[in-house]
């Protein structure tokens, strides 16, 4: 078992190099492929708090909906925005990486080495 999870899609590479850092360091992560069981509304945001961010930040604007839903304009809420990615969940920028110690989008990959957890 591990405390570390990643929101994983096996067609992004830097999904894929993320997924292999954490490997490469021992760990087995839990893997999460996104595109068929995304994160609830209520998951989602506890990790963009965790992060410290915004619903925004984890938009993914390229290969996705985002332009065609208007998904710039500032009148959406978070709410709404939550709404569109549990709909569109390729809307998930990635891969976002959660481990005790926070939480990340891990673009590029090598952001993921901030937060593993040092080996005992």
């Amino acid at each position: 078992m591990t405390d570390i999870t990643i929101f994983h899609n096996p067609q992004c590479s830097s999904s894929r190099n993320a997924l292999a850092l954490i490997r490469d360091s021992g760990a087995e992560p839990t893997v999460l492929e996104y595109l068929k069981t995304p994160p609830s509304r209520d998951e989602l945001l506890a990790l963009v708090k965790r992060m410290g961010g915004s619903v925004r930040d984890v938009l993914r604007q390229r290969g996705t909906p985002y332009d065609e839903l208007d998904l710039g304009n500032p009148k959406w809420t978070d709410a709404q925005l939550l709404d569109f990615i549990a709909q569109h969940p390729i809307l998930i920028q990635r891969p976002i990486v959660a481990t005790p110690l926070a939480v990340r989008i891990c673009r590029p990959a090598e952001t993921v080495l901030e937060i593993l957890p040092k080996a005992q």
